[in-house]
């Protein structure tokens, strides 16, 4: 058992459902205005947290939230390709890196907008802990699923956009990959591999947070 608070459980909850709602929204409008709108047509351009749903993911979450390593995830963003108009018909490949970046530019972004009232309250000498808490874990967990839906294994957002970037060759060369990625994840994740006594996914994703923390906290750590 962990010795997290049910406040803490809370707020890692609460801030994963928005952070993740708004992720997914930004995945379904960026591909919409690109020219695809499989998404919008199944009702994915909305912060409704419900449409992003997925309980397997969800259950993720819980875990997270209690302090357990796990991977928590919302409802995968249908997106055809095919269906880019005009010059994304014809660049394809990169149309697909910026509906994978979208996701976790939006988790970057939200971790910005809430570092203001944070900074401005911690600045200000508040013992507002509650608040502060509730900010400061709203942050964490923006940078976390930034950090790590940017990492390059499929089906995270990071594979997207490298197969984006490299030349059409490799990712041809990749893309029998896809059906194992998620394996992989789990393998990183819960069967002991370890890099300097910390899980693989923790060893990846620890410095890309800690940067981000460094940008978004603006010179308050």
């Amino acid at each position: 058992m962990t010795n997290r608070s049910t406040q803490e459980i809370v707020y890692t909850l609460v801030s994963f459902v928005i952070a993740i709602t708004i992720h997914e929204f930004m995945h379904a409008y960026t591909a919409h205005r690109l020219g695809d709108d499989t998404a919008k047509r199944l009702g994915r351009i909305t912060i409704n947290p419900i449409m992003h749903f997925d309980p397997i993911g969800f259950f993720g979450m819980v875990m997270i939230a209690m302090g357990y390593p796990f991977i928590g995830w919302g409802k995968p963003v249908p997106v055809q390709p095919g269906n880019f108009r005009g010059y994304w018909s014809t660049h394809r490949k990169e149309g697909m890196l910026l509906v994978a970046a979208a996701g976790p530019i939006s988790n970057i972004l939200q971790a910005m907008v809430a570092a203001v009232p944070f900074q401005i309250l911690w600045r200000n000498g508040s013992t507002n802990w509650d608040v502060l808490l509730a900010l400061q874990t709203f942050i964490y967990v923006n940078l976390l699923l930034a950090a790590f839906n940017l990492i390059p294994i499929p089906p995270l957002d990071g594979y997207r956009i490298l197969t984006g970037i490299l030349p059409s060759f490799w990712t041809k060369a990749l893309q029998p990959l896809e059906q194992y990625g998620f394996m992989v994840l789990i393998l990183f994740m819960f069967m002991g591999n370890r890099v300097g006594g910390t899980s693989i996914i923790s060893a990846m994703t620890s410095p890309v947070i800690t940067a981000l923390q460094h940008v978004v906290y603006a010179g308050l750590i």
